[in-house]
């Protein structure tokens, strides 16, 4: 890589210039991009810029990485900026990372530049490319997909925070023969952001759910069905309803929550897990709070995801349920799903048990 100027995507990656200063002032003192880079300096003034512009920018150049500003073709006015560390010259393996600044957001210059230096680290020789995301850092997950970066999982405690609390981070891979994405995605976006049959809405899981999920998973009857049957502590599930979005983005769960379509308040939680996407099958798994229940909405429910799910390619779908709830194993019966045997000591139970668990199926050529 050298430090010359190059144009693509309707962006220019350039060399930082000391013009640069008060729009690199501005962005890195934005709390949105703090938020997710909080060990740049505080406060971020223009002595902060000067050096990034003087003494960083040419260091990491020096080292083997990059550093751009990312400018605005017509004016060269800085947007961001963009840039890549060496990891591992053995290896040909660099790690990219990027901000932008409040005013090009949504305008789809993050994807684009990070489209633009990824083709030409990647003509330059490298291997292999390393996009690292907070996990609540949703943004920046949808452009590594669209950029064509994998998702290889999670390092845990990778990054810190600028009072030392260490972070997980997410890792999105992509190697230079990759294909150059938008990636697939196991699990789309739900269409308009919701299911709704004008009875019962679906939506994806929030932080703010954490409150009415935690109230919904504390219950007895609920935590019977859990696996394993353990009451879950308050931060487990606010970290849950954190990530939930994450996870939905690495095609790991479909997390919703159910919500009454006619006063809007959450009712419950319903989840859909892709258990085996080379199999097309999927798992379904609901509960409701007491005070929805008796009047359909869980099979409505489980009629939104399942319509949901065969329309984004699973082609079966599943859920167990203890021998004992028959409440659950009628709600899967009017959703179209047919019980297909008994599992054995399938799941764990209280005091070292075994629970045994019925199965039921739907596959998506069957009529409900």
């Amino acid at each position: 890589m050298t430090p010359e100027t190059i144009e693509g995507y309707g962006v220019r990656l350039r060399p930082c210039h000391l013009a640069d200063v008060p729009e690199m002032v501005a962005g890195c003192a934005d709390p949105e991009i703090r938020r997710f880079m909080p060990l740049l300096p505080d406060p971020y003034d223009s002595g902060a810029a000067r050096w990034w512009v003087t003494e960083g920018a040419p260091a990491a150049w020096a080292a083997g990485g990059a550093a751009y500003t990312i400018a605005d073709p017509a004016s060269d006015r800085l947007l961001g900026s963009i840039g890549l560390t060496r990891l591992s010259a053995e290896r040909a393996t660099y790690e990219i990372g990027y901000w932008v600044g409040a005013a090009a957001r949504g305008r789809g210059v993050a994807t684009a530049a990070t489209r633009l230096l990824t083709e030409q680290a990647f003509a330059a020789g490298a291997a292999r490319l390393e996009l690292l995301t907070r996990t609540e850092n949703v943004a920046s997950q949808r452009i590594a997909l669209a950029c064509g970066y994998r998702h290889e999982g999670v390092r845990r405690a990778a990054g810190a925070d600028g009072d030392g609390v260490r972070q997980d981070l997410i890792a999105w891979v992509r190697l230079a023969d990759d294909p150059p994405g938008p990636l697939a995605r196991l699990l789309p976006d739900l269409p308009d952001g919701r299911l709704t049959d004008g009875v019962v809405t679906l939506r994806p899981v929030e932080p703010a759910d954490t409150d009415a999920l935690f109230r919904l998973h504390s219950l007895p009857e609920v935590v019977a069905n859990r696996v394993p049957p353990v009451a879950p502590e308050r931060a487990a599930l606010a970290r849950r309803c954190r990530l939930a979005a994450s996870r939905w983005l690495a095609g790991e769960a479909a997390d919703l929550a159910i919500v009454d379509a006619v006063t809007g308040a959450v009712v419950g939680g319903c989840a859909l897990f892709y258990d085996e996407p080379a199999t097309g099958q999927a798992m379904i798994g609901y509960s409701l709070l007491p005070e929805a229940r008796g009047r359909g909405l869980a099979a409505r429910t489980v009629r939104l995801v399942a319509g949901w799910a065969f329309g984004i390619g699973v082609a079966r779908l599943w859920a167990g349920t203890r021998p004992d709830n028959v409440a659950s194993q009628r709600v899967l019966e009017r959703a179209g799903f047919r019980r297909e045997g008994l599992l054995r000591g399938r799941l764990p139970g209280p005091d070292g048990a075994r629970v045994d668990s019925v199965v039921y199926g739907r596959l998506a050529t069957d009529e409900n």
